[in-house]
């Protein structure tokens, strides 16, 4: 009998597909209120349909079930989610659990983003972040202080001694030089002990 009309078959429903409800999609049919993901039944059009196989998706849902998994892969920029698309029906992959390492040698990876490197000053982590070197040790930048006024140091501003950071006025009058003549300023005859 002859196909009067038809068209072809809907990738869905295997219906036959009219012209004026045709949806097209990678060679295939489908009914405008066919063309559905196949997951969360979210109507599709050109800008948000992913194909896998046979199977057609919403992005989201695409995404949650063949796309990468884990810790910040999420629906656009700035995003941070976890959702693998259980209440949608989609089996979640076995996951590994993470098991911390007792390594006393962490990477540089593990130093950068771990927060393993202690601050000098008051012996927390110190995250890459808030993170000032100085002296050859890791500081927070609250605990980038002189030792003994406090005063916030800069790079610049800041010296060593014995493994503890100062401001120069600081280490100029604990450790600089002891005498007449050496003082705090142009000018200055101060006689220190």
């Amino acid at each position: 009998m002859p196909n009067w009309g038809g068209g072809n078959r809907c990738g869905a429903c295997q219906g036959l597909v009219y012209h004026a409800e045709e949806v097209q999609c990678d060679g295939k049919s489908f009914h405008k209120c066919c063309f559905l993901c196949m997951v969360c039944r979210k109507g599709l059009d050109s800008n948000n349909v992913a194909i896998h196989d046979t199977e057609i998706y919403c992005k989201s849902c695409y995404g949650k079930k063949y796309g990468p998994k884990g810790y910040g892969y999420g629906q656009g920029a700035g995003t941070l989610n976890m959702d693998r698309g259980e209440r949608l029906g989609i089996k979640p992959e076995q996951t590994h659990t993470h098991r911390p390492t007792t390594n006393p040698n962490p990477s540089k990876f593990a130093q950068k983003f771990g927060g393993s490197e202690k601050c000098a000053r008051c012996g927390e982590s110190v995250y890459a972040a808030e993170k000032i070197v100085g002296a050859g040790k890791p500081w927070h930048k609250n605990c980038f202080r002189c030792a003994k006024c406090g005063k916030s140091l800069e790079s610049t501003t800041q010296t060593e001694k014995d493994g503890e950071i100062y401001c120069k006025a600081c280490y100029a009058k604990n450790f600089g030089p002891k005498g007449f003549g050496y003082g705090q300023g142009a000018g200055a005859l101060v006689h220190a002990q």
